[in-house]
């Protein structure tokens, strides 16, 4: 917690500074509580976060095609890209971000940090795309012993995952554990000064393809069906109260960016690697987004049922000192007013909408 605590205040500093740039400050958008927050409508604009990753596809076609811009009509979209979670729940906590595509385990922590009270969960992103990557020579967990294991953000998704497994392993207090950028860890592995790390897509396939790592363990094995939250989308409560047309109508870019690429596979990855030129500079080879692409699935469901097990592996892994108590962290009353208009049975919050 201690820790979780000084990545917090650390990213507070950078999202400063990239809201005074972007000229996007809220003076006095803290001064009506979510409490006390009513309709007013559709909003102004609609500040949307999200990773420059192939596990936030969604939010990458619906940017690249338009489709979020075409559903939010008068509203205007301001997309800000964020390379870790942390960072990105310091934008939501402090009122510069008012959506935002994310982990699981940072959508967590946002909520238990502000006491249950500053974000709630919306809608599902992606499902899967995870694995730990390791060195050819390294084919069972007890050779890892005495390695070095890279994640990419230090509480983040992958690293939580990474060190409950390391529990059950009992591998814990074994392995070095380091947090890295993901293009850094690529860099490294390559050098071989890594000898494994736990990534989200399209990092494992880029270090499987373009560096000649290994699967020791696919994520999706390690839960029932093969489904786990990589990605989610979560929205400041007082907008969620004050604008809940404009977040059915971010809903629908998503449920439109899902379609999309349901029905044009071959466009969905043309638009996600467009936007990744884009956003670092460089797109995937057809290899590396081929492979990334079957390892996750798209689905606005949030599947709500793994989240106490979520809560409950982040004691595990020693990133948390108590569990969160996750009572009121879903709200899928705009979620399922639009897929119940598009002829979608609705999603199940799994009792965690009521406090």
């Amino acid at each position: 917690m201690r820790s979780s605590r000084r990545v917090l205040a650390a990213g507070v500093a950078a999202v400063s500074l990239l809201s005074a740039l972007a000229g996007c400050s809220r003076a006095g958008s803290g001064d009506t509580s979510a409490d006390t927050a009513t309709d007013k409508g559709p909003a102004a604009e609609l500040r949307l976060g999200y990773f420059p990753n192939v596990t936030h596809a969604s939010a990458l076609i619906g940017l690249e095609q338009g489709l979020f811009t075409k559903e939010l009509g008068g509203t205007k979209l301001v997309p800000t890209k964020f390379n870790d979670g942390p960072t990105e729940v310091s934008a939501l906590l402090g009122g510069s971000l008012d959506a935002g595509f994310i982990g699981s385990g940072p959508a967590i922590n946002a909520f238990a940090k502000s006491n249950g009270e500053a974000v709630r969960l919306v809608a599902g992103g992606t499902s899967g795309g995870a694995q730990l990557v390791t060195t050819p020579d390294i084919t069972t967990p007890e050779q890892l012993e005495g390695k070095t294991i890279v994640t990419p953000q230090l509480g983040n998704t992958q690293d939580v995952a990474l060190k409950k497994w390391l529990v059950e392993k009992g591998l814990t207090g074994k392995v070095n554990i380091q947090n890295l950028e993901n293009a850094k860890t690529l860099d490294q592995f390559k050098k071989g000064d890594l000898q494994a790390a736990w990534l989200p897509e399209p990092w494992s396939s880029r270090l499987v393809l373009d560096a000649g790592a290994k699967v020791l363990v696919d994520e999706k094995d390690l839960w029932p069906g093969g489904k786990f939250p990589t990605t989610t989308l979560i929205v400041r409560t007082q907008y969620l109260k004050e604008h809940p047309q404009t977040v059915e109508a971010l809903l629908r870019g998503l449920l439109a960016a899902n379609a999309f690429a349901a029905a044009d596979s071959a466009g969905a990855k043309k638009a996600v690697n467009s936007q990744l030129e884009q956003l670092t500079g460089k797109g995937l080879s057809a290899a590396v987004i081929d492979r990334s692409f079957t390892s996750i699935a798209l689905d606005p469901d949030p599947l709500a049922s793994t989240y106490q097990q979520l809560a409950k592996d982040a004691v595990i892994a020693g990133v948390s000192e108590t569990e969160t108590k996750l009572n009121g962290l879903i709200d899928l009353g705009p979620l399922n007013n639009v897929l119940k208009a598009a002829g979608r049975p609705a999603a199940d919050a799994a009792g965690l909408d009521t406090k």
